[in-house]
């Protein structure tokens, strides 16, 4: 038998390791989740934070530790917990899928966005942000396919309904992110990014204004009825790229964030008609060269704000002071509550899901 030069013999083992770490990254979803829901231990680290203000050791505990439950996706967005199990879109796959404790990752819906039967050619062919509406019902941000759309039942094959796609008889950009208000009105963002070019040039960019806009009966749509289009409301006109939205737990005010070029975070008063008023800059991170930008937000039931930025998760007090930032791999984009109590936080992104334990309770998606 042939000697291998140990320098050649080194070498081999390194390729073959890395191989190895490459085929786990990168290979089947199914498999992967799998050995991670089965070994969650070997996924659990400590919790890395920015402290900026002494505040913040009421949220964040002493010795807490970050668990990654979900990876091997590339962007991962709009996590709602419903029905035992954690919902989620994997936007470049152009599907919702769902974690269930114990069982790991399937999917719920493909395609969720884009439906043509050519290839897309854009980065973000699927769906985005999601939420639930009073009734339990699944309603989601289209994004590719540029619309607003609700699930009447957690069953992917039932009946599903439109709730906006137009603006003044032109085609919405593409809905980012959404939220109720306890009225039964849905709010919801409208950047450019699940464009095929994402930008304001694009050829089937309809509208001058990347806007946000408020559906005023959204929850008593009728199953299956065609979108309200007349009554649909632009509220907001002036964000670059308005993205992650959110209210206050008194429904006093609506916090929406920009991604660029500036990223910044508002804070608008909600007028007894739904619409808004008094835009205030909240905080400005335009500096931050981190990677990520403000996205999908959430708050807790003492008003504090949890958004994805630059570098994390950062968490601002009711009036906007940072009092520190969750710091993760990649980029992170969205955020919920889960659990019982509602004091486990789900972070989204690049580099698949994480949680966290806390100690303030998040406020229910809807107010009752």
């Amino acid at each position: 038998m042939k000697r291998i030069p140990s320098y050649r013999l080194l070498v081999a083992i390194a390729i073959a390791a890395s191989s190895s770490f490459l085929l786990y990254s990168t290979g089947s979803a199914a498999v992967g989740n799998a050995a991670m829901a089965d070994n969650p231990a070997d996924n659990v680290t400590p919790l890395k934070f920015d402290r900026l203000d002494a505040s913040i050791d009421k949220i964040v505990p002493a010795g807490a530790t970050m668990e990654r439950i979900v990876s091997g996706f590339k962007w991962i967005e709009g996590p709602v917990w419903a029905d035992g199990r954690l919902f989620f879109a994997e936007i470049p796959s152009n599907s919702i899928r769902t974690w269930t404790p114990g069982k790991g990752v399937s999917i719920f819906l493909q395609p969720s966005g884009y439906k043509g039967s050519a290839p897309y050619g854009g980065p973000e062919s699927g769906s985005n942000g999601m939420t639930l509406d009073v009734r339990g019902r699944l309603t989601v941000a289209g994004h590719a396919q540029r619309d607003v759309y609700r699930f009447e039942s957690l069953n992917p094959n039932g009946p599903i309904t439109i709730l906006a796609d137009t603006y003044k008889g032109k085609q919405l950009n593409s809905p980012n992110d959404l939220v109720y208000k306890s009225d039964g009105s849905l709010y919801f963002t409208d950047p450019p990014y699940g464009l095929r070019t994402q930008g304001d040039r694009d050829q089937e960019k309809q509208l001058d204004v990347n806007g946000v806009y408020r559906i005023p009966h959204a929850l008593g749509q009728k199953a299956g009825a065609a979108p309200a289009r007349e009554e649909l409301q632009l509220v907001v006109s002036d964000l670059t790229r308005p993205n992650g939205i959110a209210f206050s737990p008194d429904e006093k005010y609506l916090y929406v964030n920009s991604t660029e070029p500036k990223k910044i975070w508002m804070r608008y008063t909600v007028k007894p008609d739904g619409t808004l008023t008094d835009g205030k800059l909240l905080f400005d991170d335009t500096a931050d060269r981190r990677p990520g930008g403000p996205d999908g937000m959430k708050v807790d039931v003492e008003g504090n704000i949890y958004s994805a930025g630059p570098g994390g998760v950062w968490i601002f007090s009711p009036e906007g002071k940072a009092l520190g930032t969750i710091l993760m791999p990649g980029r992170i984009s969205n955020v919920t509550w889960a659990g019982e109590d509602r004091k486990t936080l789900y972070m989204t992104g690049s580099e698949g899901i994480f949680r966290v334990r806390l100690k303030i309770a998040g406020m229910p998606l809807v107010k009752k």
